[in-house]
């Protein structure tokens, strides 16, 4: 864990350092553009091929899809508390996300010019659930719900099977979200598959869902093919917090993110000397009593940091140049800062409202902007699985009176065709 001190002379270096995050991820590019090539040329070949090396599990077309007995049988097997849980968490998404459908806009402007603006949603999108290190079924709620409210038509659903273990909760989470089309494929191939089609399983328009280096690249290498929500680095946290906050809660916050995996980034940045002690001390007094302790260890003694400041001008400056992808005020009085804060892609105010609250039953979405993309990018939501159409009507007297400006323009821009295009129909040679 790095300590750090505005007023120490070495500030900007040792900052931007911290910012600048290699990591541990493979440089996978050409490996992915091969494994995308095979799929397109050799379809449900690929696939099976790909499963059986890669996830230990020999398959046919017929068994890539989860059948309906397995999603039955896993819901039977979940237990009635975490059925419970599933369902009150995709309650709330649902709602949330059910508050943010957008409304067209049209309006006949003064020249009788009618112009106006539709949203429609996708046909079909391609959700990617992770199921290597760890499984979330909490993911497959917040990319399948959004989707679904935005009113999406298909959703198709891929998680690797490791050695052919499912994990039962994924599969009850996507009955309770909607999800009827499973794949048991993961990796590279099941982006490739999701983008391009196979026999097996139809294209989709966007594709969603975090995962490991080789689902990141090959979402990269797709983009244009389908869309994709974003590229997602580590997971990472900021936490400004002031002596109202509780150390230890600070201190297992920061550990809540470090235990994702060991590129995975914690920062507390504090005007109080001595809260940033006894947070660096609740930390190591944690971290023995983590199942995860060996990641989280990682993560924090090689990008957690505790940065010091005078004030909380300086922090504010600080968390926008972060831009981090989720960002807890643990402050007496939250408001203030919450106010000066330009980019964070979730925010959560209060000493009684942790960012793993948000990860599953709060509502709004989990899935968020990356390593500073939050300067530019949002959350996933249900615009993501829409998209803007606009439409105009010009009657008679309405392109009389803006089209001789128009067949200007067009002139002047050296568009002969464009011009007569307007000119003809105001009767003009």
């Amino acid at each position: 864990m790095r300590l750090l001190a505005t007023k120490h002379p070495n500030f900007a270096a040792d900052f931007a350092d911290l910012l600048t995050r290699e990591g541990s991820a493979p440089q996978v590019g050409s490996a992915v553009a091969e494994i995308i090539a095979r799929v397109r040329r050799e379809g449900d070949a690929a696939l099976l091929d790909y499963t059986s090396r890669f996830d230990r599990v020999n398959l046919t077309p017929e068994t890539l899809r989860v059948s309906q007995a397995e999603i039955d049988t896993a819901l039977a097997c979940t237990s009635h508390e975490l059925r419970e849980a599933l369902t009150l968490a995709a309650r709330r998404i649902e709602t949330f996300h059910k508050m943010q459908l957008p409304s067209g806009i049209e309006f006949t402007d003064d020249e009788g010019a009618t112009c106006g603006m539709r949203w429609t949603p996708l046909d079909a999108a391609g959700l990617y659930v992770p199921g290597g290190k760890a499984s979330y079924p909490s993911s497959v709620l917040m990319n399948a719900i959004p989707a679904r409210v935005a009113g999406v038509r298909r959703l198709a659903m891929c998680v690797p099977a490791p050695h052919g273990e499912l994990n039962p909760l994924v599969l009850a989470a996507a009955h309770i979200a909607g999800v009827k089309e499973i794949y048991r494929i993961g990796g590279a191939q099941a982006v490739a598959a999701l983008a391009y089609g196979t026999a097996s399983i139809r294209p989709v328009d966007r594709i969603v869902g975090p995962g490991n280096a080789y689902v990141a690249e090959a979402k990269r290498q797709v983009f244009g093919q389908v869309g994709i929500d974003s590229i997602a680095g580590p997971s990472e946290v900021l936490i400004l917090a002031d002596d109202s906050a509780n150390p230890e809660h600070i201190a297992i916050d920061l550990l809540a993110q470090a235990e994702h995996d060991e590129d995975a980034q914690s920062i507390l940045i504090t005007t109080s000397g001595p809260l940033a002690s006894a947070v660096a001390s609740a930390v190591e007094a944690l971290l023995p009593t983590l199942p995860r302790a060996a990641i989280a260890s990682a993560s924090w003694a090689n990008n957690g940091a505790i940065i010091l400041v005078h004030n909380w001008d300086e922090a504010v400056d600080l968390a926008n140049r972060i831009a981090p992808e989720h960002l807890q005020l643990m402050l007496a009085e939250p408001d203030g800062l919450f106010s000066q804060i330009r980019h964070a892609g979730a925010i959560f105010l209060g000493h009684t409202t942790p960012e793993a609250v948000g990860d599953y039953v709060a509502g709004p979405n989990h899935v968020l902007p990356t390593s500073g993309t939050a300067r530019f990018a949002s959350g996933l939501s249900v615009y993501d699985f829409m998209k803007r159409t606009t439409y105009l009507s010009v009657p008679p007297h309405a392109l009389a009176a803006i089209g001789p400006a128009a067949v200007a323009l067009a002139e002047a821009e050296g568009l002969t065709a464009h011009a007569r295009s307007v000119s003809t129909r105001l009767g003009k040679t």
